[in-house]
């Protein structure tokens, strides 16, 4: 029984460890906690592949299963260390601070990183793990360093009483339930403290958002159109609520930062004026409204990562030009806008795109409400046309002009294009894949998009017969997705539904077939349904 006592160890010993790590981070800041950085630091290292098909599979649910991952891996290694001290008492020990040791490292070396003191959670987690280990084994009945247990050459001796407390083998029973029933009860209590503590941050981020009041904008949002909306069950809503519009980025922990101590700074090459702002300087700007379609490029072709909302914000352009900026076709100096996050996230973006016209916003609110925090409160950028690895930037706090030859932003470095405009897509809602739908009319509907270009038709094929012309809703704006819908006098057995649309340029959707990598997928949509 002595492997189980030392792998139980292990396992106590990690978790002392990462609650005083949780509750040491609480006095320097959440995100340097070994849970935070290490994920952190796996997700920077995934290649763009395998971040792609964590998205596909898991969706939303991505980060946690990243952080399930890490703790099943911990844990694993704590049995390990565990089962290591059963021989070697100091190794194991050792083994705990290596743990803090790369755990530290991850913390100072991650693009948020305010310095040395990020180390802290980390190696003080390891120094109490290392600790705990070294205690409980030699309750559990393993060896000091430097004891042999070999019987003496002069021929077997009589056993030591072990006294009352302890049990078979000369283990310390009562000491080691004593000592671990001890060890689990403060790593909780340490633990939850340090929730607490770090909840309180959190708080003063939400009050502060409590405390917003969105002014009317000075360029309100045209009313959407009567016949934009399609009354169809199954179809994708004209809006999507704020609670269900998609989140893909790569904050483990969702920053929650206080508007009252938020700034923004614009700043680099060709900036004549460089500005600090802050939120309340923002909201006295003029504010415009505007309905705007995202796309994330990990959306597979039909895929969900596309949503609609109605934004308010300060148009970009303007801040840029008082500032000084110019486009590049104007003899701007700059050709990239980077867009750095509070949580280390760098997005580059075509200085061109953002001061051609379109409706480019430092949004602050969201479908009639300031930002809620998963989607970038206080401040966030909104760029209609472009994919959001190249322009959506959430927890924005800092501008910097420069140029694409300069500078690679996140993404770039991990083999995704620097320039993204959103591909002309298309999706089918209903019927969903592999339903039964009853022989007679079936209506097929669903959603099309190319923002900044705009949808002009949408068409439907049965199996492999001829593209026949989808009804299409009122269009909003041409930064907009349209619903679309086909009455089709379905027949008995299986077939194929297949969706294609044609952009405002007059652009077919392509039936080339790409990944997401590196500027996004292509293809048509297609679902497979069997009429009965």
């Amino acid at each position: 029984m002595r492997p189980v006592r030392a792998a139980l160890s292990g396992v106590l010993a990690g978790c002392a460890s990462l609650a005083v790590a949780e509750l040491v981070s609480a006095a320097v800041r959440p995100e340097a906690g070994p849970l935070v950085a290490v994920g952190g630091a796996a997700i920077d290292r995934t290649p763009a592949a395998v971040k792609d098909w964590a998205i596909r599979t898991f969706g939303a649910d991505d980060k946690l299963v990243l952080r399930l991952g890490i703790l099943a891996v911990l844990g694993l290694l704590a049995v390990v260390l565990g089962l290591v001290a059963l021989r070697h008492r100091r190794a194991g020990s050792c083994g705990v601070l290596l743990l803090g040791l790369v755990g530290a490292a991850a913390a100072t070396n991650r693009p948020d990183s305010t310095g040395p003191g990020d180390a802290v959670p980390s190696v003080a987690g390891a120094l109490a793990g290392a600790l705990v280990l070294h205690v409980l084994v030699g309750r559990a009945g393993v060896p000091s360093p430097g004891h042999d247990p070999a019987p003496s050459v002069d021929g077997p001796q009589a056993p030591e009483d072990p006294g009352p407390s302890a049990g078979r083998g000369g283990w310390d029973r009562r000491g080691f339930v004593a000592a671990a029933g001890a060890v689990a009860a403060a790593s909780a209590g340490a633990g939850a403290l340090g929730r607490a503590l770090n909840g309180t941050r959190a708080r003063d981020a939400v009050a502060s958002r409590g405390r917003v009041l969105l002014p009317a904008p000075d360029s309100p949002a045209p009313a959407v159109p009567r016949g934009a909306r399609l009354r169809v069950p199954g179809i994708s809503p004209f809006v999507t609520a704020n609670k269900d519009f998609y989140r893909v980025d790569t904050a483990l922990v969702v920053p929650r930062v206080d508007a009252a101590a938020w700034r923004l700074r614009v700043h680099g090459r060709g900036v004549a004026r460089p500005v600090t702002l802050s939120f309340d300087d923002l909201l006295r700007r003029g504010l415009i409204e505007r309905d705007i379609t995202l796309t994330c490029v990990s959306n597979e072709v039909g895929g969900p990562y596309v949503g609609n909302a109605r934004w308010i914000g300060v148009p970009l352009a303007d801040l840029l030009a008082e500032a000084g900026v110019r486009p590049p076709s104007a003899g701007g100096r700059a050709d990239q806008l980077v867009a750095r996050s509070v949580d280390g996230m760098t997005i580059g973006s075509p200085v061109e795109e953002l001061m051609d016209g379109r409706d480019a916003l430092l949004a602050v609110g969201m479908n009639g409400e300031p930002l809620p925090f998963e989607h970038g409160f206080p401040v966030r950028m909104v760029v209609p046309g472009l994919y959001g690895y190249v322009s959506a930037c959430k927890w924005i706090e800092d501008i910097e002009l420069t140029s694409f030859d300069a500078y690679d932003a996140y993404w770039v470095r991990r083999k995704w294009a620097r320039r993204a405009p959103v591909r002309t897509q298309s999706r089918i809602d209903t019927p969903r894949p592999f339903a039964r739908p009853e022989a007679g009319t079936v209506m097929v509907a669903g959603v099309a998009w190319a923002q900044h270009r705009g949808v002009s038709k949408v068409e439907v094929r049965v199996d492999d017969g001829p593209w026949r012309r989808a009804g299409l809703a009122a269009e909003d704006t041409r930064d907009t997705w349209r619903q679309w819908s086909f009455p089709w006098r379905a027949t008995r057995g299986g077939h194929t539904l297949t969706v294609r649309t044609t952009d405002g340029t007059g652009e077919v959707q392509t039936a080339r077939r790409t990944r997401t990598v590196p500027d996004g997928a292509s293809g048509r949509h297609s679902v497979v349904v069997t009429v009965e």
